[in-house]
């Protein structure tokens, strides 16, 4: 099956994503599911996951959070109640454990998106080795490497902002059944695989416009 492990929606102060927008193009991909993990917020994947029932539409959404950790973001998947953000990575996984969360380290090593850095220590379920928003391949590739090396599950999300790259980059992932459940199992027992392809640079470029003139915004005027 294909999952878009980490999709933002509008619930996420950097994407104006709706909900029927992703789940269509995510159907247009032909995924079998996709995960929300807008920031330090789980409203936007109970909301879709909601949405998806009322519509009818035969696809699994995860509802999940992006959790910004004191030293970098860490996506939980699975849960239903927010984290408080700015703990240590260790206190983080810690409450997401408590919740029943599945953890993945999403982009560590792209500072420019909060990447944690180094992983190894952490109580975590997979890595993600391919995000599709990553300007230069350098921080994937390190991803990978380091994950190979600690014998981590190695995953790959889209980081959509607009709902036209939901499914750019997907995770393969081996699991009997298509329910929520069973596909975090699944994650957790390692039957993953990375798959897809890089964001074009043009929307990439767009995006980083768009963040750096709210933070300017932000800074000059008090305004989010």
């Amino acid at each position: 099956m294909k999952f878009d492990l980490h999709v933002h929606s509008e619930h996420s102060k950097d994407s104006e994503s709706r909900h029927e927008d992703i789940l269509q193009n995510a159907l247009k991909r032909c995924l079998d599911g996709f995960a929300i993990c807008d920031h330090d917020t789980v409203e936007g994947g109970l909301a879709c996951a909601k949405k998806a029932l009322e519509l009818g539409l035969e696809i699994t959404v995860i509802p999940g959070v992006e959790v910004s950790s004191s030293k970098g973001h860490i996506l939980v998947l699975g849960i239903k109640e927010d984290i408080e953000p700015r703990l240590s990575p260790e206190e983080t996984i810690r409450r997401a454990r408590k919740l029943g969360g599945t953890v993945i380290i999403p982009h560590p090593f792209k500072s420019s998106s909060h990447g944690i850095g180094s992983f190894e220590g952490l109580d975590t379920d997979a890595v993600e080795v391919f995000n599709s928003r990553c300007l230069f391949n350098g921080a994937n590739r390190k991803a990978l490497a380091e994950a190979e090396r600690l014998g981590i599950p190695a995953v790959a999300g889209s980081d959509s902002h607009v709902p036209e790259m939901v499914g750019q980059a997907y995770t393969e992932i081996d699991a009997s059944e298509n329910t929520v459940e069973v596909v975090l199992r699944a994650i957790r027992e390692g039957k993953v695989a990375p798959a897809g392809k890089s964001t074009p640079t043009p929307i990439i470029l767009k995006q980083m416009y768009g963040s750096a003139k709210r933070k300017l915004k932000k800074k000059l005027f008090g305004m989010s």
